[in-house]
């Protein structure tokens, strides 16, 4: 089940990402329940990770997700879980009006 206001907010983000992420027009995920990448607790990801293999955007949805630290449901056939094995554990947010500093390349 998705997450109590998760599924508006992701209505509302296609629509306003789609000129940014023109990608999301072509993704399989479009056309199905958004429950089936947000499945219960313990739920298994095995259907919508299955879908997401057949899509012709896999890759470049797995990237925005690494990329935007996309902390909810499956996106390029990978969990949460899986995201955060790649990128490693999460910074906690900085408080309010405290800017994180980047390091030069």
């Amino acid at each position: 089940m998705v997450p109590a206001g998760v599924a508006a907010f992701l209505s509302a983000a296609v629509a306003a990402d789609a000129a940014d992420r023109p990608w999301q027009a072509r993704a399989l995920c479009a056309e199905v329940d958004p429950d089936l990448w947000f499945p219960e607790k313990g739920g298994s990801t095995a259907p919508a990770k299955a879908l997401c293999h057949q899509c012709p955007v896999m890759q470049t949805c797995r990237s925005e997700a690494l990329a935007n630290d996309e902390r909810h449901g499956v996106w390029g056939g990978l969990s949460e879980r899986e995201r955060r094995r790649i990128v490693g554990p999460r910074r906690p947010a900085p408080a309010p009006g405290i800017r994180r500093e980047v390091a030069a390349a």
